[in-house]
């Protein structure tokens, strides 16, 4: 299936979301530091400003140290725990970080789900509440589903007036969180049925097209947070004759829109910015 050439005001879009979709903090950021690993990174000052008793209690401490050469924020494991630290302890340690910050509403809202935490390499060493992973500056990873008709059009939906992020806006049939628990078929499945109400394996041509990337701020923490995300993007067909219907509560409708329409309305700001720059990657733009 292709598309015909996007407006000249779907292009001035693409151009300004490409920019807001890798911003510099608004404020220096440090790496936070974790059993020596870096795992992300925290606003100037920020961690000051949380009572230090519930971490101290359980034997961790967090203090401002070097890496590389530069100021560092280190959150430490007990020294019987030391380097031979695993993905249990460090996830206890950032967990207990969370839970502090949360104390002091300097986190986004609390989700009781576990993201998983990655070094520079991309190593899993750990996991922490979903809460605090912008404040954190920590890696996450998310997928979105771009679903067409056999016809050609396109099934979007919209977000809930309740959502914390973007409510009411326009999103792809569905976009979600990859938890720790999930690979990335697993989160892929899961988010299908909960968002849409779809079997994954009822649709056709289903397929990984792609990824986006985003580094910008984000309004956690009073503004102090950072959002670092990779989005894996696959495109379906939902058959004739089927149709979403939301699972969780979080989607107010779906629509089922011709390309042309889809591209005017991102143009337009109604959709997500998520959205827009995986739609403009199934455009092939």
């Amino acid at each position: 299936m292709t598309a015909s050439q996007p407006s000249a005001s779907f292009d001035q879009w693409l151009v300004g979301a490409r920019q807001l979709a890798h911003q510099p903090a608004l404020q220096p950021r440090q790496p936070l530091v974790v059993a020596g690993q870096v795992v992300g990174s925290v606003a100037k000052g920020f961690l000051r400003q949380i009572s230090l008793h519930r971490l101290l209690d359980k034997r961790y401490q967090l203090s401002i140290g070097e890496h590389c050469g530069a100021p560092a924020w280190n959150l430490d494991l007990p020294p019987d725990v030391g380097a031979n630290a695993d993905g249990n302890a460090i996830t206890d340690a950032l967990n207990t970080l969370a839970a502090a910050l949360r104390d002091a509403n300097l986190c986004g809202p609390w989700r009781n789900e576990q993201l998983a935490v990655t070094n520079p390499q991309g190593d899993v060493v750990g996991t922490v509440e979903r809460g605090a992973v912008r404040v954190l500056g920590i890696t996450t990873c998310a997928v979105h589903l771009v679903s067409l008709a056999p016809d050609g059009r396109m099934w979007v939906q919209k977000r809930s007036l309740n959502k914390p992020n973007d409510p009411g806006l326009w999103d792809t049939l569905m976009g979600g969180m990859i938890s720790a628990v999930d690979s990335l078929p697993q989160a892929l499945a899961r988010e299908t049925w909960e968002e849409a109400g779809l079997h994954i394996d009822a649709l056709s041509e289903v397929a990984h097209r792609g990824h986006v990337l985003f580094s910008r701020p984000s309004r956690e923490g009073g503004g102090t947070g950072y959002m670092v995300e990779r989005i894996d993007w696959f495109s379906a067909v939902v058959p004739d004759g089927m149709a979403p219907d939301n699972q969780d509560g979080e989607v107010d409708e779906f629509a089922l829109l011709p390309l042309e329409e889809v591209r005017a309305q991102v143009a337009q700001g109604r959709f997500t910015l998520e959205a827009g720059l995986v739609i403009a990657g199934f455009l092939g733009l």
